[in-house]
């Protein structure tokens, strides 16, 4: 072969060569400079893979585990140079780091507090030990205890194991989630509850209460008075006794029907018999609630008579069973004597 065409052709295998060195290395280059590490992470299990650590991982290598995760509702932290080596050791080079030296790992948990905790040991005092759990609060020993659980154990917590002492209302079980993969023993005391009326605002001293004023709450037995009210509609349109501040439990003696009748006040007297009914002016000698025996004073006769409050400045003077007779044959000598 001529020298002229020799040189040539290498020329041309060369520059084949470099093409297709280059057609491979060019996507390699830029799968490199595609891998970024992720900020800090959170870890839904137990194994943290590629995936998690790295952005633009290749699929055939994303699910390659490569650390352990920190205990359910911890966080930890891993150093950049150990995933960096990692992943070189899976091939992957050039990993983008941002200048980060670590990043954090917080292992995610379903978190079960004191109200869920409670639940679990109320429904088991309830089956097993008859207690409405509606009448009973548990009182946790130490603080408050929470259960731990991965996130994808799902279900309602149940109390397993579970004792209960009648006489010291001791209370201690095994609550757990999905067949004791994950359980938290605790311990407590039962404490019964009452339902009490709670005022919602203040009220000034002669104020009446309104619907809404009042509403009904379990609070434990032992921090509640003996008279505490017990019920919402029998003290509505009663009157405060004493300045009384939202959040007070009503005691039977904080309000009271209001007066109908003041000292001094003209009021209407009223006889009735079953045959008469006479009504005549009067002055109250005593302030009276409904139901209320009152002196009050005739105004025409200046006697005073004994009455019992039966409406807003109004009272009823009742004759006796014999007087009653007398009147029903007599009514003119019964309103005589009345006056």
């Amino acid at each position: 072969m001529p020298l002229g065409t020799a040189v040539i052709l290498r020329a041309v295998l060369a520059f084949l060569t470099f093409a297709v060195l280059g057609a491979l290395a060019i996507p390699a280059m830029a799968r490199a400079e595609s891998l970024r590490l992720r900020g800090d992470v959170t870890a839904r299990g137990d194994i943290l893979t590629l995936a998690d650590l790295v952005e633009g991982a290749p699929e055939r290598l994303a699910a390659r585990p490569l650390f352990r995760a920190p205990a359910l509702g911890a966080t930890g932290t891993i150093q950049t140079r150990r995933i960096v080596d990692a992943a070189a050791a899976l091939g992957l080079n050039g990993l983008e780091t941002g200048g980060r030296l670590q990043i954090a790992v917080q292992r995610a948990a379903r978190r079960l507090g004191p109200p869920e905790l409670e639940a679990a040991l109320k429904r088991g005092l309830e089956s097993g030990y008859g207690l409405d759990p509606r009448n009973v609060a548990v009182r946790f020993d130490g603080d408050g205890p929470t259960l731990l659980a991965p996130l994808d154990l799902e279900g309602q917590a149940v109390a397993l194991d579970l004792t209960y002492d009648a006489r010291t209302r001791r209370v201690a079980g095994l609550v757990s989630l999905g067949e004791r993969q994950a359980s938290q023993r605790v311990s407590g005391v039962v404490v019964e509850l009452r339902e009490v009326a709670v005022l919602a605002r203040n009220l000034n001293r002669g104020e009446p209460v309104k619907e809404g004023d009042v509403t009904l709450e379990r609070r434990p037995r032992e921090a509640v008075a003996p008279d505490a009210q017990g019920s919402t509609t029998a003290i509505l349109g009663e009157v405060a006794q004493n300045t009384l501040t939202a959040g007070t439990v009503l005691r039977v003696t904080d309000t009271a029907p209001p007066e109908l009748v003041a000292r001094g006040e003209n009021v209407t007297i009223v006889y009735e018999t079953p045959s008469i009914s006479l009504s005549m002016r009067g002055l109250s000698n005593d302030s009276g609630r409904m139901g209320a025996v009152v002196n009050v004073v005739n105004v025409a006769s200046k006697k005073i008579l004994q009455a019992t409050v039966i409406g807003p400045g109004r009272v009823s003077v009742s004759p006796s069973p014999a007087a009653q007779q007398a009147a029903a044959g007599a009514p003119v000598q019964a309103t005589a004597s009345l006056r």
